[in-house]
């Protein structure tokens, strides 16, 4: 009697194992990308570490995606025997995931990396109470609206012309109301939104709040400013990240969402 009996004697060990030990790849690195997050809210880990976390486990999943698909495919043709069911779902698993993180990283290519977004640009509303809390921790993005910092490469960019570039939609809300109805209706606006209103000061039209995004737990702050103009009232809204050069177009998106939240009341 010879091996020729046995054909899963013949069959080639191999596929098996670069299935397994892609899917060990996959296991790890959506681990790695989906603790990144949770890790840096906890504070377990600084903010720089965890977007370092973010790109390892990406890379790391995208390996294991590619050694897992090829070792599945060629274990099906060869008739090796390995656990279709659980490779099946990590691939799905890792395909979401790195898809979901490319989408994510395309986002924040195509739009320019700075880290605020005023609807004013000649005269931005201004943070005072959130100052205080902001110039009490090192490292973070100054409070003061910055008109140039420097971008890819280290050219120095022009932050309100690249907004009129990018974002030319975002402009001043006119609201045909009177201050303390339209400062009513912006308090409301924020606390709707999930912010910790951080200052509440009518007699100025000044409204400041920071905003803590889901994932990883950044602080982004947001200051709202609401002047009497003929009939109505004014509403400029400002939103800074404490932290990182550029936000992915995460501040545009939540000056959007605000103004739309205050108009519609």
């Amino acid at each position: 009697m010879t091996t020729e009996n046995f054909p899963a004697l013949n069959a080639p060990a191999w596929p098996a194992k670069l299935t397994k030990f892609g899917t060990v790849l996959i296991v790890v690195g959506v681990l790695v990308t989906a603790l990144s997050g949770p890790l840096t809210r906890l504070g377990v880990i600084k903010f720089t570490m965890g977007l370092s976390s973010l790109g390892i486990g990406l890379l790391v999943t995208a390996i294991g995606l590619l050694l897992g698909i090829v070792g599945f495919l060629v274990a099906n043709a060869k008739s090796v025997s390995i656990s279709k069911g659980a490779t099946s779902l990590w691939i799905l698993v890792g395909l979401v995931t790195v898809g979901y993180l490319l989408s994510w990283l395309r986002t924040g290519m195509s739009v320019p990396p700075i880290h605020e977004i005023s609807t004013d640009l000649d005269s931005p509303p201004a943070f005072v109470a959130v100052k205080a809390v902001r110039d009490a921790i090192p490292g973070l993005n100054p409070s003061d609206y910055i008109r140039e910092q420097p971008g890819r490469g280290g050219v120095k960019m022009n932050v309100p012309e690249l907004q009129r570039k990018s974002y030319p939609d975002i402009q001043p809300l006119q609201l045909a109301l009177p201050l303390d109805q339209a400062f009513a209706r912006a308090e409301k606006a924020v606390k709707d939104m999930g912010f910790e209103v951080v200052a509440s000061v009518p007699q100025e039209g000044r409204l400041e709040a920071t905003a803590t995004t889901l994932f990883f737990g950044f602080k982004d702050d947001v200051v709202i400013r609401l002047r009497a103009e003929g009939d109505g009232t004014r509403v400029d809204v400002r939103s800074k990240s404490r932290v990182g050069m550029g936000d992915a177009g995460t501040n545009a998106k939540r000056v959007r969402a605000l103004l739309a939240k205050i108009q519609q009341g």
